[in-house]
């Protein structure tokens, strides 16, 4: 009996997974043993027909058994016999395939024998260059699992390069790289996804380069591998689109110049990287939603990637400036939104796709937003019972004992939920490290881009949508903010300038903060603009707040010249108008000549609001408390009445327009004059109003509820929430109301 064309397949597979392990393998070490030995078993039987095939990986198999007896790691004779079984194999599977004789161990293999060995993984000019053949209907699964593993290894890819742009001597950071390219490369050749395999094996061979001091990483290589995981971010998307829509890959995802370009720099290290390839532009998403992971000290190590935030969106093989959406997981396959335990970290075993007993899970996201209304009902209920029990009085003080129990448990019921869906903003901030520093290139400039607080947890939704904001804004400090490097040093600077990112807590809200060591923003020059665009005419007073303001009205800009990236006056207003759907605020401090800063004011969920809750006649509303200022009884003569301008509150010298909810509404209010009620100050967009209230009746959180289709994009409305009377209230959205006012 000889071994079949199948079996020649298997065999070659499990040599190049051997012999990965045995390159990531140490003296000294366990890494890889079990994985190690567990390929050997499988070559052993696979060269059963062959005696001496089979012969030499059982001796080599019985020593490592030993060892694993013995619970001892490596020994260097062990590794030693390994690498040297791995070096013969395959000219010896070369001569068996030709009906040859099996050359004694330790004997050169031919040449021709050792490219035919090395045929899996090798890729010449254009050859990587084909369509991903997926198999879709047997591999579904295991696609799935394949995507949210890949999705994790490229976005640690990204992390750990961007370490090593700062710090080329980082080791930790070249060996995360290693693994996780040697990972996907045995992977996708599990799958038979070839312009994958090939592409992660030319640069796992260079890293591997780098691991045993052969080459000192620069710029360029580093740029070159960023380019390479762009190309490989692209390829799963398709996979997505897979798996997601059934639809099979069309476009061919061009990656033999960049395999080319990987040689050059393994074989010269120091030549000039190749120009930036035509860019390929990834077939279009079902959804633009980022998909929200796990961070990679969450995520247990398994057989697969160790699991890190969802890939940025840089599209495939083309400068970061330009960003492409990422496919959202599919609903059949799993995403982790969050993990239970942290996990060491471990090096991904050999084989194919499979996940490891671990502390973590990954769990779709709809079960977690079900998770979340479910949980919201409960609130409601709770708050109903505790009205309930209010009015009992002392008539039952066990059902008042027993509803502050259920009050406790659903409170913290509640705040576990809430957890469920937060996740880091660190993906987020790692987009915009690689934009920064592609942006960089590109203008020429010496920037040092610094970040903190990215373990900083937000509600997913709130960090899915804060991405396009903060890519505005970064793109804005690079080409407005910062100087060119002798501008710098002409007004006295460092030569390299200084971008800062960070987020922490402030009260109930996350702060997301950039700042620049630049220019800064000259007021007078924004006045000047404003007036010249026809704003407001010559000579009106402005603060400084108020002026500064002038650069989120749409189409405002003060830049020079036009740029590929800012001056067309794109951008601020884009910026101001997300935060604001989120809920946030965002606010400016500069100073000429010494830089600027933005703050980003978001609160910590979508799901809940705090509120206010005030009355107008019978019906209750909610404002949010991000909105309001003040509240207070006006006097009747802070209350005057302007000519086609309504009615005005002077606040400290301060006039404030007064607008009558019961009006916006059309119902019957009780207070006929504004001396009668309460006006309540709310700020939105850098304006401030005063809206009149019947009554202020609590503060108090509130499960924002979904109005449905009929009541949709109401002027004014954002929502709606069930009170503990059982009563509805509209959740007002003071942007909205006062523009429909």
């Amino acid at each position: 009996m000889a071994i079949s064309s199948s079996q020649f397949t298997a065999i070659d597979d499990a040599v190049n997974r051997l012999a990965a392990e045995s390159i990531l393998a140490q003296v000294g070490r366990d890494e890889g043993l079990v994985p190690a030995y567990s390929l050997l078993g499988d070559l052993r039987d696979f060269c059963a027909p062959e005696p001496a095939l089979r012969d030499a990986i059982a001796a080599v198999q019985n020593d490592l058994e030993k060892l694993l007896d013995k619970a001892q790691p490596f020994d260097a004779a062990s590794l030693a016999k390994v690498r040297g079984l791995v070096e013969w194999l395959p000219g010896a599977l070369a001569a068996v395939r030709g009906g040859e004789a099996v050359p004694a161990q330790g004997q050169a293999a031919a040449p021709a024998a050792a490219a035919t060995a090395s045929a899996p993984v090798a890729a010449g000019d254009g050859e990587g260059d084909v369509l991903l053949d997926l198999h879709l209907d047997e591999n579904r699964e295991l696609l799935g699992e394949f995507y949210a593993e890949a999705v994790d290894h490229l976005q640690q890819i990204e992390a750990a390069l961007l370490a090593l742009d700062q710090e080329p001597d980082n080791q930790e950071a070249l060996n995360s790289i290693f693994r996780s390219f040697h990972t996907i490369k045995g992977n996708a050749g599990f799958l038979g996804l070839v312009p994958m395999q090939r592409l992660a094996h030319e640069v796992e061979s260079l890293l591997d380069l780098a691991r045993n001091h052969q080459i000192q990483l620069n710029a360029a290589i580093i740029t070159e591998i960023l380019r390479s995981r762009d190309a490989l971010q692209a390829l799963t998307q398709q996979v997505a689109i897979a798996l997601e829509k059934g639809q099979l890959p069309s476009q061919i995802i061009p990656v033999s110049h960049l395999i080319s370009a990987v040689k050059r720099l393994a074989a010269s290290p120091h030549a000039p990287a190749a120009p930036a390839h035509a860019p390929v532009t990834p077939p279009a998403a079902a959804s633009a939603a980022p998909v929200a992971t796990a961070p990679a000290s969450e995520v247990a190590p398994a057989a697969v990637p160790e699991a890190s935030p969802a890939t940025s969106a840089a599209e495939a093989a083309a400068p970061a400036a330009e960003l492409a959406p990422v496919v959202p997981m599919p609903a059949g396959a799993a995403t982790a939104e969050k993990t239970v335990a942290a996990a060491p970290d471990k090096k991904a075993t050999a084989g194919p796709v499979k996940m490891a007993a671990s502390a973590t899970v990954r769990v779709n996201t709809e079960k977690l937003d079900s998770l979340m209304d479910v949980v919201g009902e409960l609130v409601i209920v709770q708050s109903q019972l505790i009205e309930s029990a209010r009015q009992e009085g002392q008539i039952n003080t066990t059902l008042q004992r027993n509803v502050a129990q259920l009050g406790r448990i659903t409170k913290e019921l509640q705040s576990t939920a809430m957890s469920l869906r937060m996740i880091p903003i660190k993906p987020t901030f790692q987009k915009m490290e690689r934009l920064a520093r592609d942006l960089a290139r590109d203008f020429g400039k010496k920037v040092a881009f610094e970040t903190s607080g990215e373990d900083t947890e937000l509600d997913r939704t709130v960090v899915e949508e804060i991405g396009d904001p903060l890519v505005h804004m970064v793109r804005n400090a690079l080409d407005h903010g910062l100087e060119t490097s002798a501008a710098r040093i002409d007004a006295g600077k460092p030569e390299v300038g200084t971008v800062r990112l960070r987020a922490y807590h402030q009260g109930s809200n996350i702060v997301v903060e950039l700042q620049d060591d630049g220019r800064g923003i000259d007021p007078a020059k924004i006045y000047r603009k404003a007036v010249e665009r026809g704003m407001f005419p010559d000579g009106t007073v402005l603060s400084r707040e108020e002026t500064l303001a002038l650069i989120f009205a749409p189409g405002f800009s003060t830049a020079e010249k036009v740029t590929s990236v800012s001056g067309r006056g794109v951008g601020m207003d884009v910026v101001k108008r997300n935060i604001e759907r989120l809920r946030g605020k965002i606010e400016i401090d500069s100073e000429v000549g010494k830089g600027s800063t933005f703050k980003v004011k978001l609160p910590l969920t979508m799901a809940i609001i705090d509120g206010l809750v005030v009355r107008v006649g019978e019906d209750r509303f909610i404002l949010p408390s991000t909105s309001v200022q003040m509240a207070l009884r006006p006097t009747r003569e802070s209350i005057t009445s302007v000519h086609g301008k309504g009615e005005v509150l002077d606040l400290r010298g301060r006039f404030i327009p007064v607008h009558r909810l019961n009006r916006q509404f059309g119902i019957p209010g009780d207070a006929a004059n504004p001396w009668e009620g309460i006006v309540v100050i709310v700020e939105t967009s850098g304006k401030v109003t005063a809206l009149l209230v019947d009554e202020m009746v609590s503060k108090q959180e509130v499960v924002i509820k979904n109005l449905g289709a009929y009541m949709q994009n109401l002027p004014g409305v954002a929502g709606g929430a069930i009170l503990g009377d059982g009563n509805i209230a509209l959740i007002l959205d003071p942007g909205s109301l006062l523009n429909a006012a």
